[in-house]
């Protein structure tokens, strides 16, 4: 794997060079993590539903290469999907089917259901084994659990008091500590979020979800999270949001979202 190697024991220590990795989507989320890369040093490519002219445009404000949806996938290390989650099925069919297994495939969504509707073949799965399904690759539950001004203003240096911690899960061990050192670089810790059978734990609406949590806050938040409940308080902390006049402001986001969290582990 490209980014760290065994030292002595069963210990792995982080060896960074530059990555080559390539953003598809340059929404809110897409568009952080490519400048935040870029400016890390990585080589990134970035790719979006514009036109090639608009996307230059987006892409050189990025510190980005911009590439056709075929382009943006070849020749990198690391992929970060981060489109709406209704969009991944209309993404062009066997798009990674000529990627080697190495390749480190992020997601970043959520599912909403006023936003994205009923989706055939979600209902069961956790929603990055629907995508997962989806892309016919496994990947990387990843940055879905922060929000934009989150991502964009409240990153710190490692060791830094009150640095926020971003779950991490997936069922490639090496791939997640890839993950989680591209989480770091960002400005952030992570913890473990285990398998992606169990990323429902950092979906939207479950304690560890938007809260701004540090590490041990957040690894109490992931094992105290109960199956079942996130969705409902999903849809009520959307309401909540919709509800007000005017829009909540960031930190009155975080606070409601801490509030619903609570009441969930009552």
């Amino acid at each position: 794997m490209p980014g760290f190697a065994e030292q002595g024991t069963k210990t792995l220590t982080f060896k960074w060079n530059i990555m080559k990795i390539g953003i598809i989507g340059t929404g809110a989320i897409g568009s952080i993590l490519a400048k935040k890369l870029s400016d890390a040093g990585h080589q990134v490519k970035v790719t979006n539903t514009r036109d090639m002219a608009t996307l230059k445009e987006i892409a050189n404000h990025l510190g980005a290469e911009a590439a056709t949806i075929q382009d943006v996938v070849k020749d990198v290390e690391a992929i970060v999907f981060s489109l709406p989650f209704k969009v991944y099925k209309d993404l062009p069919k066997h798009l990674l089917q000529t990627l080697g297994p190495e390749v480190i495939i992020m997601d970043t969504s959520n599912y909403y259901p006023f936003r994205d509707g009923e989706l055939p073949g979600l209902e069961g799965k956790t929603e990055s084994e629907y995508i997962s399904e989806t892309l016919g690759r496994p990947v990387i539950k990843v940055f879905n659990s922060i929000m934009e001004y989150t991502l964009q203003h409240k990153g710190k240096a490692a060791g830094e008091e009150g640095r926020v911690a971003i779950s991490v899960a997936g069922d490639n061990e090496d791939h997640k500590r890839v993950a989680a050192e591209l989480v770091n670089q960002t400005g952030f810790d992570t913890v473990d979020g285990g398998s992606l059978a169990e990323s429902w734990r950092q979906e939207p609406g479950n304690p560890g979800y938007c809260t701004e949590l540090n590490a041990a806050e957040l690894k109490q938040a992931l094992a105290a999270a109960e199956k079942g409940k996130g969705p409902v308080a999903r849809d009520a902390v959307m309401q909540k949001f919709q509800s007000l006049n005017p829009f909540p402001s960031h930190e009155e986001m975080v606070a409601i979202n801490r509030a619903f969290a609570a009441e969930n582990l009552q």
